[in-house]
């Protein structure tokens, strides 16, 4: 993709995090994730665009490893797998203090065509169309792990990760790059501890980094995580017709993977558990947020949602 890296550089320098659309050069939240932000920039020759903005790095050394296994991973999936990316690149440039941030530029999507959207407005007869729409992709890399044992690939399959084009299916989040190769973790997990309250990173690398990654490598585990999103997406009257779509292409299309079929009960405690740990982690950040910026008179890097409704 031809990205103005002078542009970029200057947002980054005018950027105001805590209110983005006040920056020097305005953007616009089209969308959270736990961690990370996707945002257009109100400027000519990028309003076409979607970005992440990843201020994770400390040195160059951190973010070139980081690059190398993100370029790796989009190959993966597109090359390997047979995932449809949007178009895609990434630009690392340096903020006022001298540090890399490394952005990730894509294609952006009408927004009535992400996942998001077309699920809020699903009837309950769609809903199971649109699952296995979902699951034929993610078992392509079902297929590709079993045939690979060496190298093993994970995705987050959630319906906010997804965009339809048409009858094509593609598969936006690749910020979160994991792979194993020979059973080592390619990504250093850690980066993604830096956005973390400090008085916090202990307990969460103690207690919750290892299982939340690996969740993302056993199948049962994120189809129980695709449905119980859909009470975050605002549609839990779904969740019954969506368990039922997923255990009816677990005995058709996927009986060779031996998966154990979802229940409606698993699905419901996994996300009120999972609603819990979120937002009380987003509290925590907001908590660190105002340390740092009121009572340090320092900086925060990062750009949080005031809300996630879920």
């Amino acid at each position: 993709m031809n990205i103005d890296r002078d542009l970029l550089q200057k947002f980054e320098r005018g950027l105001d995090p805590q209110h983005p659309e006040r920056s020097a050069i305005p953007a616009r939240i089209i969308g959270y994730g736990e961690i990370t932000t996707v945002f257009e920039i109100d400027a000519e020759g990028v309003r076409d665009l979607a970005f992440k903005r990843l201020p994770l790095f400390n040195t160059d050394a951190e973010v070139e490893r980081y690059t190398a296994v993100f370029v790796e991973y989009n190959r993966l999936l597109e090359e390997e797998i047979g995932l449809r990316l949007p178009p895609h690149d990434h630009v690392v440039i340096t903020n006022a203090r001298g540090r890399p941030v490394f952005y990730i530029v894509q294609q952006k999507f009408p927004a009535d065509s992400m996942g998001t959207a077309i699920l809020q407005r699903a009837t309950p007869d769609q809903v199971g169309t649109l699952v296995e729409h979902v699951l034929h992709q993610v078992c392509k890399v079902w297929q590709f792990n079993r045939q690979h044992q060496h190298l093993q690939i994970a995705i987050d399959e959630t319906f906010s990760n997804w965009a339809w084009s048409g009858h094509d299916l593609f598969y936006v989040d690749t910020s979160t790059p994991l792979f194993r190769v020979n059973g080592v973790e390619q990504l250093d997990t850690e980066l993604f501890l830096r956005s973390a309250p400090s008085f916090l990173v202990w307990i969460l690398r103690l207690f919750f980094l290892h299982d939340v990654v690996n969740r993302y490598y056993d199948p049962h585990r994120v189809l129980v995580d695709l449905i119980a999103n859909f009470y975050k997406d605002q549609r839990p009257d779904l969740v019954p017709m969506g368990v039922r779509a997923v255990n009816e292409f677990l005995a058709t299309h996927a009986r060779e993977f031996d998966i154990a079929p979802l229940t409606e009960k698993e699905v419901r405690d996994y996300y009120r558990e999972d609603a819990f740990i979120w937002s009380l982690y987003l509290a925590m950040r907001k908590v660190d947020r105002f340390l740092r910026t009121r009572l340090l008179r320092g900086e925060y890097p990062y750009i949080l949602p005031e809300k996630i409704v879920r």
